[in-house]
């Protein structure tokens, strides 16, 4: 029970002590909750969109991020160049897959339809309304985004599909079949609009993981990625990759 003289900062702190795993999947739950937020607003209110779901995901980090597991070494000369080969990579393969005919969205029954490409010059018309709504998400996609799905991914999903009761015992970095090839094809569910290139991406991360067993390394290889699809798609126009 918790102590009613405890504030609150305190009875959150006491939880997590005793349920790591909520550490680690409350920042990525609340990502995917804000989402929604897209939703509810026009087309033209996305900057703002973005804005909402970054910074309020920021706070829920802000709140655990006493009780994430060891961020780990940047490993800049690694991460860099990783990145920027997922990113060649996601979309040479995506377009590789589209020639062979693979489907570009999931043949799932939870995922029906094609996904819809539009093009964000169209929707906003205002020139400055387009370069806002570029910047916010290119800006949460490369800071957030990165922090909140390593932790998750790699901090723990990686290792709970090893032990899912202790998870926390198990060291950063350690390899089974099982974890590598379940988190890889898990990957697809959050990815179902590029699925098929989402699983040798996540080998290519679950990999450099295994070698430098940094988080904050996976952090900035993710965001490199990022960074690099999103001025691919701006630079030229392929918004398949919105």
């Amino acid at each position: 029970m918790a102590d009613p003289q405890l504030s609150p900062t305190g009875r959150l702190d006491q939880l997590l002590a005793t349920r790591p795993d909520i550490a680690v999947m409350a920042p990525f739950l609340a990502y995917l909750l804000l989402l929604g937020v897209r939703d509810l607003l026009p087309y033209e209110w996305r900057a703002a969109a973005s804005a909402i779901r970054g910074l309020g995901t920021l706070v829920v980090i802000l709140a655990v991020r006493r009780h994430l597991p060891p961020w780990g070494k940047p490993c800049w000369l690694i991460a860099v160049p990783a990145g920027l080969v997922v990113a060649w990579g996601w979309v040479y393969g995506q377009h590789l897959f589209n020639d062979w005919g693979v489907p570009h969205r999931i043949p799932l029954p939870i995922f029906p339809g094609q996904p819809e490409i539009i093009d964000p010059r169209d929707q906003l018309g205002v020139r400055h309304l387009y370069w806002t709504t570029v910047a916010a998400r290119i800006a949460v996609a490369t800071t957030i985004v990165p922090i909140v799905e390593e932790f998750f991914w790699r901090g723990f999903l990686l290792r709970a599909m090893i032990n899912w009761a202790r998870f926390e015992k198990v060291p950063l970095g350690t390899f089974t079949w099982l974890s590598f090839l379940g988190t890889s094809l898990l990957s697809t569910l959050e990815h179902p609009d590029n699925w098929a290139v989402s699983i040798p991406c996540w080998f290519a991360y679950n990999g450099l993981m295994y070698w430098k067993k940094s988080i904050l390394c996976l952090i900035i290889a993710h965001g490199v990625t990022n960074l690099a699809l999103y001025v691919y798609v701006v630079g030229y126009g392929d918004w398949m990759f919105w």
